[in-house]
């Protein structure tokens, strides 16, 4: 994938032509790589995993091993299904615009968007209900299509042979006629469905990476997210200096990127959950199921994640993304420093003169920076004149994990 340079400060131009990965400024413009193995670099110059030959989107062939993973929750309620679909109208006014599921299940929302004069194509990592899925696609004329594809791990990091039911986007994108936009265009389609909860926190990160890089879906433009989350994952993702001991890292890459919205709070107890084969499982009492993970609370979260169009600028972009994120984790793994020590310790620019430029006060806590002041911290230093901007660890550590 070729990387456009031209506008580009010199060393983010430097750093475009080598592929955008894990590097440290050593001087005035130089690049390294810190360790890591060329099959695991990750940026613009993405290596793109092979896919199995021969297989169509709904082929699900005998040989092929199944799929493990843990019971899910699905939508299972009409009801709720309907005020959903209540929701995403009001959000957005075209009724017939494409919406990605996943994980649908059942189908009890994807009958409902269909109703709504949706186009919905259905992402299904369980392979047990797609033939239920399927004899649906075969009554609405068009209007839905079935793949056996998990979302949520979608376009994997690691090199090697894809298996279904992970997935390139590039390779359905394409398969659909989905094309993409500019990042300053309006959301080219939507998604919808249920963070599996006891992997939240990891797909959170991965979609951040896929953000800030522009990888992904998020290649073809600012793809809209309307998801159930924990409602402890979401005070997260929404959480300020008011909320120090939910204030992290993850929160203010979120709040840079994108605009987040509560659109809905669902009890727990509304969502079925399913094992691997298909089968719900089913109360014993009147009491309601625990939660699949039960260190999360009782309630879920449906929250709309928007990407910004302003989210990229001159000194933050797709390239020197990884910087920022190691100015932040650096940042909260020492949450007691003032902002003073912090700036000593990651950059050798003149530490007074950026605290004049961003109008802050050198012996405050660093956590008491809100996520917009993160930003211009960081694109203050990256304007700087300084041959060398940055003093980083002997190796920056990969996030995600």
């Amino acid at each position: 994938m070729s990387v456009p340079v031209a506008g580009l400060p010199p060393r983010l131009a430097l750093s475009a032509l080598v592929g955008a990965g894990r590097f440290c400024v050593l001087g005035s413009g130089a690049v390294r790589w810190r360790g890591v193995r060329a099959a695991q670099r990750r940026g613009l110059s993405d290596l793109h995993p092979q896919l199995m030959p021969c297989q169509g989107f709904r082929d699900s062939p005998s040989w092929l091993p199944r799929y493990r993973s843990e019971s899910k929750s699905y939508i299972t309620s009409p009801k709720l299904a309907t005020t959903l679909v209540r929701i995403l109208k009001k959000e957005k006014k075209n009724a017939d615009s494409l919406i990605l599921e996943c994980n649908p299940g059942p189908g009890i929302l994807t009958q409902a968007l269909l109703q709504s004069k949706a186009k919905v194509i259905a992402l299904e990592s369980n392979r047990a209900f797609l033939p239920h899925l399927e004899s649906l696609r075969e009554t609405v004329n068009g209007k839905l299509e079935v793949v056996y594809c998990d979302f949520f791990k979608m376009d994997p990091r690691n090199s090697g042979i894809v298996k279904p039911p992970i997935m390139i986007s590039e390779t359905l994108f394409r398969h659909f006629g989905i094309k993409a936009v500019p990042w300053s265009e309006d959301t080219p389609l939507r998604v919808i469905g249920i963070f599996p909860s006891k992997n939240e926190k990891k797909i959170l990160w991965k979609l951040l990476y896929d953000i800030y890089s522009s990888t992904s879906v998020y290649s073809y433009g600012r793809v809209e997210l309307n998801m159930f989350i924990t409602e402890r994952e979401y005070e997260k993702l929404v959480a300020s200096p008011q909320n120090p001991h939910l204030y992290q890292a993850l929160s203010v890459l979120w709040q840079v990127a994108c605009k987040i919205k509560l659109l809905h709070v669902e009890p727990w107890s509304s969502f079925g959950v399913y094992s691997q084969s298909g089968r719900q499982k089913k109360r014993k009492s009147k009491k309601p199921l625990e939660p699949i993970n039960k260190q999360v609370g009782q309630n879920m979260c449906l929250i709309q994640l928007t990407p910004l169009q302003n989210l990229f600028t001159e000194n933050l972009t797709s390239v020197n993304y990884d910087v920022f994120f190691h100015m932040l984790k650096q940042c909260f793994m020492k949450r007691n420093f003032k902002l003073m020590d912090h700036l000593q310790l990651l950059s050798p620019v003149n530490a007074t003169a950026i605290l004049k430029q961003i109008g802050k006060h050198g012996d405050m806590k660093i956590t008491d920076l809100y996520p917009q002041d993160f930003k211009r911290l960081f694109e203050t230093i990256e304007c700087s004149r300084e041959s060398c901007r940055w003093l980083f660890d002997d190796c920056i550590e990969e996030m995600i994990m």
